[in-house]
């Protein structure tokens, strides 16, 4: 082990990577409206420099606050000053980060040395590329890969689609990492993958689903973003375009969406980490997505990928108003996280979007579910504040694991009630 810190410090003098050396997360259990208005003016405060991970909207959930080194005195005074409980839940992020990114190099290590790939263990964007050949290489009648696209930054988007022949068969969209940060959101993709290539044939009900519909599998729907999180910025979260007038990067991709553009949780600054962009679809992330999805006119369910706070939402987020099929998608996601729960007894909670967490614009869901697809889902995965953003490894085939069980419940749903 002393071998993979010393390259790591070799590793990290070579590189511009952000420290975050004496950052804590801040968790305020809100108590009143008062309290929920003061932590939406810190918010609003952009020299304060605090990265919101769990947002002041509603007194009955908490909020999770990123405070910089520099601001955690003054963070701490003022809550106190105003009688604002709170806790520290990470006492030094760079911590936690310094241990992630061993033991990413001590996975990357073994895997050489084994000519295997660990799926309990985060990788970057290159070594996800390169297992998805693999995968195709030893599943070549199941699993194709197809590039739907490049990046801003000229990455090559690729879509793993699983079938077993038929042309724009009725299909199920699923996409993880449109936030590049929620790492756990794409290590669960390549897990799933890798289950769903295994256990056709021998699961029989994967294998009756496979043989009527098809699955489309979106990895690393903000490739460039993700890039970043691994040489730049572990905390980036938006996608690298420039935008025009600013010298402050990145769209949030799930604010970009035409479905209540521009409305309520999406923000018009470009410094912020919820910024919607120019104009719906500006994201050319975005952009390749929607193309394909209206290209094949048939996909039956879209399912987007998140962490974290144990959540299975269905749409609205840019309304508060209940959708048509209400009740069925509740229903739905009720029994799947059912399912979900038999397995380690995590516990998610249902409904929709704006009733469950915030009204949010520009969302993917909702902008699927408004082009007719009636099963459009977002999951948030493990945790709910411990460790937040950065999931320990040991936890990503738990998580996958368990939430397979609730995605296999929604798809069985959409294999057999077709519409």
């Amino acid at each position: 082990m002393r071998g993979v810190w010393l390259l790591l410090a070799l590793v990290a003098a070579a590189d511009a990577r952000r420290l975050f050396v004496g950052d804590q997360v801040i968790r305020v259990n809100v108590q009143s409206k008062e309290q929920l208005q003061l932590l939406q003016a810190l918010e609003a405060q952009q020299d304060r420099e605090l990265d919101f991970w769990l947002h002041p909207v509603s007194t009955e959930l908490p909020v999770d606050i990123r405070v910089p080194r520099l601001r955690v005195g003054s963070v701490k005074e003022h809550l106190s000053a105003h009688s604002v409980p709170y806790s520290v839940i990470i006492h030094d992020l760079q911590d936690l980060l310094d241990e992630e990114k061993a033991e990413m190099v001590e996975n990357q290590m073994k895997e050489r040395s084994t000519r295997s790939f660990n799926f309990g263990a985060y990788h970057s964007l290159e070594t996800i590329y390169s297992w998805m050949d693999t995968l195709v290489a030893q599943h070549p009648k199941l699993v194709t890969k197809q590039e739907i696209g490049r990046s801003y930054e000229n990455r090559p988007m690729y879509v793993l689609k699983f079938s077993t022949g038929g042309d724009k068969r009725p299909a199920i969209w699923m996409d993880t990492g449109i936030h590049s940060r929620e790492w756990v959101s794409q290590a669960t993709g390549l897990w799933t993958a890798n289950k769903i290539a295994s256990d056709y044939g021998t699961d029989a009900s994967l294998t009756s689903l496979l043989d009527t519909m098809d699955i489309y599998m979106l990895l690393l729907a903000n490739p460039d973003g993700y890039a970043y999180t691994h040489s730049n910025n572990r905390m980036w979260r938006k996608t690298r375009s420039k935008n025009q007038g600013s010298v402050c990067r990145g769209v949030d991709p799930n604010r970009n969406w035409d479905a209540g553009f521009g409305g309520p949780g999406a923000s018009g600054n470009p410094c912020s980490d919820s910024y919607r962009g120019a104009s719906a679809h500006s994201e050319v992330e975005v952009k390749n997505v929607v193309d394909l999805v209206r290209s094949h006119g048939n996909f039956k369910a879209f399912i987007s990928v998140h962490a974290y706070s144990q959540l299975l939402m269905y749409p609205y987020g840019y309304t508060c108003k209940n959708v048509m099929h209400q009740p069925e998608l509740d229903s739905v996601g009720r029994a799947a996280v059912q399912k979900l729960t038999s397995l380690h007894g995590t516990s998610y909670k249902v409904g929709s979007i704006c009733n469950i967490i915030y009204q949010a614009s520009g969302g993917s869901i909702d902008w699927s579910y408004n082009l007719g697809i009636k099963y459009s889902f977002a999951f948030e995965l493990r945790d709910t504040g411990r460790y937040g953003f950065i999931l320990p490894a040991n936890q990503i085939i738990p998580t996958a694991s368990e939430t397979w069980l609730g995605l296999k419940h929604i798809m069985e749903h959409v294999r057999d009630h077709p519409y």
